[in-house]
């Protein structure tokens, strides 16, 4: 049985990397079927998120499962790239270190924001979709049931989740919450195409937030956001009359100077009847002039201040992180051992067809030979072969299952086909 994870991730490969080997719905259903056609013993789910691109894959045999060059040569065909420019930035994993990662991401202890929630749903989505178009086998849902069994865990043993630790998760839950009671009547303002603003902005969805207006010097960047999440588009030039409707302000332009000043936002604050207005400045330099957050009703944050508290939370979860990892381990031994036993079963199945084989014609013989036996006395004797057999068996079969458990049977697995000339 082999169990292999290839791909790439934010740990190794830039954004730019992972975005040209990016698969949508549509691209991951069609990869996972054309992937199939060149392997057909192959189980395969492959998970793509804006943080990596990983192909799981399963297979009986080892040569029915792809290497990284293999795999590299594929992705460099489906998404018309060069192979050179996709393998310098693919990682391969194999066997324990492959469900060790599946368990780690699953876990959200893989993440570039370590206990992010979303993960783990992507991870089912991923999954599902694999289920979906017949792409998954026993080998597959064993691992991503495991996997989804140590994110629950994670989750329910550990505080790594409850600890945000993100410049947005920080924004929206330790800041905006105290503001705002609810989010889902907001009015929310994006300036700028950022990937902080994009991850703020997912937050504030995940809240609720859905009147999300989104402006951009390059408008094109503006739709293409706008495209990824939701909201409508406004040209650059009318940005202060949203600032004047908005609830909530995210900008992370890459301006050199402030692209609102305290007085262009008096003009702008003089028509929002005291509303309060939560402005979350993630640019460096900072777009908004610091003396706005003097202004009555308007609480303005910087970086710089969301940073500390997500120093502070990071502090926390990491006291977390050696609880976390024992459960990764422990479930990986168990899966180990699952895995094992699931190797082990046919050749103990056969050794015990053939024992019985040979119980069987040797009873038939002795029966053949002595003749006319009472029935009781028949049954006394197919009592003692079955437990004579039984008996002869225990011992390997015992040993076999004591390696199976501890995840490392194929020596002694090998041993008994040889000995009891077992035949696969």
């Amino acid at each position: 049985m082999k169990l292999r994870v290839i791909g790439c991730s934010h740990h190794r490969s830039s954004v730019e990397a992972r975005e040209r080997l990016a698969f949508n719905a549509d691209q991951s259903r069609k990869a996972m079927d054309e992937l199939r056609a060149r392997y057909p013993e192959l189980e395969i789910v492959l998970l793509s998120t804006c943080n990596r691109v990983e192909f799981y894959l399963a297979a009986d045999e080892p040569q029915g499962c792809p290497d990284l060059p293999q795999l590299a040569d594929f992705l460099a065909e489906f998404h018309n790239l060069r192979p050179d420019e996709v393998a310098a930035d693919l990682f391969e994993k194999n066997d324990d270190d492959a469900i060790r990662h599946l368990f780690l991401v699953a876990g959200s202890l893989d993440s570039m924001v370590v206990g992010e929630a979303q993960i783990l749903s992507q991870v089912k989505q991923a999954y599902e979709q694999a289920t979906a178009c017949n792409a998954t086998g026993p080998l597959s849902h064993a691992a991503f049931q495991a996997a989804i069994r140590v994110a629950k865990r994670v989750a329910r043993e550990t505080a790594i989740n409850k600890k945000r630790v993100s410049i947005p998760s920080v924004a929206v839950s330790d800041f905006a919450s105290q503001l705002f009671e609810r989010f889902d009547d907001k009015y929310a303002v994006i300036l700028g195409a950022g990937e902080m603003g994009e991850e703020t902005l997912r937050y504030l969805i995940d809240e609720g937030v859905s009147d999300i207006h989104i402006g951009n010097r390059n408008r094109t960047r503006a739709e293409e956001l706008a495209s990824r999440m939701t909201g409508t588009i406004f040209d650059w030039e009318d940005r202060y009359e949203h600032l004047g409707l908005a609830d909530l302000v995210i900008s992370t332009t890459g301006a050199n100077e402030p692209i609102v000043t305290l007085e262009e936002f008096r003009s702008v604050n003089s028509t929002r009847s005291d509303r309060p207005l939560f402005i979350l400045d993630l640019a460096v330099p900072r777009d908004f002039d610091p003396a706005i957050g003097d202004l009555p009703g308007v609480f303005l944050y910087s970086i710089d201040d969301l940073q500390r508290a997500c120093d502070a939370n990071r502090q926390d979860r990491e006291k977390e992180w050696p609880k976390a990892s024992r459960i990764v381990e422990e479930e990986r031994v168990r899966f180990a051992g699952e895995l094992s036993h699931r190797a082990t079963a046919p050749t103990i199945q056969r050794l015990k067809d053939q024992a019985n084989e040979l119980k069987t014609d040797e009873l038939t013989r002795l029966f053949n030979k002595l003749g006319t036996v009472d029935p009781r006395t028949r049954d006394e004797i197919r009592i003692a072969f079955d437990r004579l057999v039984n008996k002869i068996l225990h011992p390997p079969l015992e040993s076999l299952r004591d390696e199976a458990h501890r995840g490392t049977p194929h020596g002694l697995l090998d041993a008994l086909k040889r000995l009891f000339q077992i035949q696969d």
